[in-house]
């Protein structure tokens, strides 16, 4: 009556990978999203700095370069020239912004266990919620 399928369904997964499609495991893709968190946090981080030196900023510059390059095997994240402070947003909205980028490195570090990338993700989070809470009072 009917006709017996003779290939295997396009929906089913067979065994092996297909060699012609790039599989990354769980690990390599929470590398990869970390390092983007982290460098725009790094980005965030070097548009603060140009309108508002720090040494702690400094700091946390170098360190985020450190984790970026890191999970990149090496490839040293991009930096932001020194920005012109015409066309840069105010001060507290950019500490909102790398509060918010070191609250999703966080999660992602957190979810692959690392835990240096944690802590410093942790760390900086602190460090823009109190920046952003004393540019409010001023």
């Amino acid at each position: 009556m009917y006709e017996p399928i003779r290939t295997k369904s396009v929906h089913t997964m067979a065994g092996a990978p297909s060699p012609d499609f790039p599989h990354r495991s769980r690990e390599e893709e929470l590398d990869i999203q970390l390092a983007g968190h982290l460098a725009a946090l790094l980005a965030v981080t070097d548009e603060i700095r140009a309108l508002a030196p720090s040494a702690d900023l400094d700091t946390g510059a170098e360190r985020l370069t450190e984790q970026v390059t890191r999970l990149r095997g090496g490839s040293a994240p991009v930096r932001a020239p020194g920005a012109d402070a015409s066309h840069v947003s105010p001060l507290a909205t950019l500490h909102r912004r790398a509060h918010a980028l070191a609250g999703r490195a966080l999660v992602v570090a957190a979810s692959r266990a690392d835990t240096a990338a944690a802590i410093l993700s942790a760390e900086r989070m602190d460090a823009h919620a109190v920046e952003t809470r004393e540019l409010a009072t001023h």
